[in-house]
Order: structure tokens, then sequence, then C-alpha cells
């Protein structure tokens, strides 16, 4: 098969019965799938190796809205070099997936952003070949490898520098978006120039209250905005100290804002929140009214 018809192919997939996309959706790097490190082989010289961050950045899911009203579904190895059929600049989400990785509710989400014009490129950390489990959903039980947050970070970083390179991003409108854990290395992140800089946030389901120090509280240097989506029953944050919402820690960016769902609801018992309607409308309204 051509490269031109092989990419017509994965545009053309969008258009599909979407339902069966979503249910056949697998992942090498899922908590399933994934053959995971024993923690006392992880050392931190590996966090940083230049052949173990590139791996989540090459396997990145990538999703580009497309002028026909569908979207382009691929891997960053797949539209490397082959990106000639896009044209213009696109506002663009760097997306960090969960303690248990890339699931069908990663491709709901991405796909839920690149149907609303924003491209999205969503590295899996678990691409690595050292990397050690930090959870288990089937408990559910986290906190199971304190230093995966450091891993996170590097991944996001390089994720953001790597995706101003490209020639369809648009650099004014680069977002950090976060579900879970992806959420709490949305809040920590803290970018050490303005080339790993973005231009806002947004944190799904997470607190940013926490035991270990290095996961509490937002770091903003730059004072983007952020936007918090909580649910003040969250199941996985009913402990004393993981209690709360971003809002107490929140900066004073007139557009940040901090959600807490509380109405006796199921969403008020959820941990994803990024299903409901209303909390879609408010993401994509703090995204519009932040981008440049």
């Amino acid at each position: 098969m051509s490269r031109i018809s092989f990419f017509v192919v994965l545009i053309l997939s969008f258009n599909a019965n979407a339902a069966d996309y979503y249910n056949s959706f697998y992942s090498d790097y899922h908590n399933t799938s994934k053959v995971f490190t024993d923690n006392d082989k992880m050392h931190e010289e590996n966090f940083t190796d230049i052949h173990e961050v590139n791996l989540p950045w090459i396997n990145a899911l990538v999703r580009i809205p497309l002028g026909d009203g569908g979207i382009f579904r691929g891997s960053m190895k797949e539209l490397k070099g082959s990106e000639n059929f896009l044209n213009g600049k696109f506002k663009t989400i760097i997306y960090l997936h969960g303690c248990a990785g890339h699931w069908v509710g990663t491709a709901k989400r991405i796909d839920f952003y690149a149907k609303n014009g924003y491209a999205v490129i969503a590295p899996p950390s678990m691409a690595r070949m050292k990397y050690a489990q930090s959870c288990d959903t089937a408990i559910p039980r986290g906190g199971m490898y304190r230093s995966v947050l450091k891993i996170r970070q590097i991944d996001a970083e390089n994720a953001i520098v790597k995706a101003k390179q490209l020639s369809w991003t648009d650099n004014e409108n680069i977002f950090l978006v976060g579900l879970s854990e992806g959420g709490i290395t949305t809040a920590t992140f803290s970018p050490k120039n303005k080339e790993s800089s973005i231009k806002g946030r947004v944190i799904e389901g997470w607190t940013c209250n926490a035991g270990w120090r290095e996961y509490a509280g937002l770091n903003t240097p730059y004072n983007e905005p952020v936007l918090s989506l909580v649910a003040k029953y969250d199941p996985w944050f009913q402990e004393d100290y993981l209690r709360g919402h971003c809002g107490q820690y929140i900066n004073d960016n007139p557009l940040s804002q901090s959600i807490i769902v509380d109405d006796d609801t199921q969403l008020s018992k959820a941990h994803g929140l990024m299903h409901d309607n209303k909390i879609q409308k408010i993401t994509l309204e703090f995204l519009k009214k932040v981008s440049k």
C-alpha cells in the first residue's frame, strides 16, 4: 500500500462506526498488557535516558481535525514525514493518561478534543522499556511507585518541546491536559523555560492534595490559567490527606477555575468526568477563553 493511500485509510477510519472502534480499542500501553519493571530495578538515571524518553513520543497517539469534520487517527511514528496532507497550524493539546495507561477512555477523550478543533498528542509513558507499575485499578490501589511522577513530568516536558518543533502546531496555543495520574502531572509540571511553557492546563480527576509533598499543589510559574475538574466523592480520594480540590492552590489568573461536582448525582461519585455534557461544555469554553 502506498504512503498516500495508507493515510487515506487512517483518515477515513474515523467516519466508520465509532462504537465499533471504541469497542475494539486496544493498547500495548495499559496495565493489562504492559510488562512492568520491578521497583528495585528502577534507577533515576534511566528516567532521562534519551532512548527511554523518545519511546513515549514516537508511540504517542495523534488526533488532528480535518476540514470535512472528520479527524486523523494515528501515532506519531506513523505520521512523521507524511504531514503534507495537513493544512495550517492547530491549537494543540498534550494529553496525559492516568496510572493505568491508554484505554478506551483515552481514545474517547482525545477524539472529543479533535472533533472540537484541537490537535492532540497523547504520549504513553508505558512505552518506556523500564517502567514500574504505579497502580492497580482492579482493587483499586494507587501509590505503588512514588517516583513515577518524575517520569511523567519528564515525558510531559519532552512532548511539549517536541510538539513545538512540528510544522502543524500553533506554538502560542499548547495546552497540557491530564486525567488522574496524568492530572497530577499536569498540576505539578513546572516549565524550565519558555520552550516548555504552555498556554493553559486542564486537570481532570485530581484534588491537588497528597501525603507526598511533590504530588501536592499547583506549579504554574508563568501563571498559566488552570481548569480543575473533580467530583467531591471521587472514590480514589476519600482518605483525609487526599480530600479537597485544586481551587485551594489555584493561581490568581482570572481565567483559572476550580469545578467541584457536588450535586448528589452519580457524577459526584465518579473519577472520570469528561463524558458529561456539562463538563465538556465547561472545558471547551475554558480552552476557547484562554486561546490567543
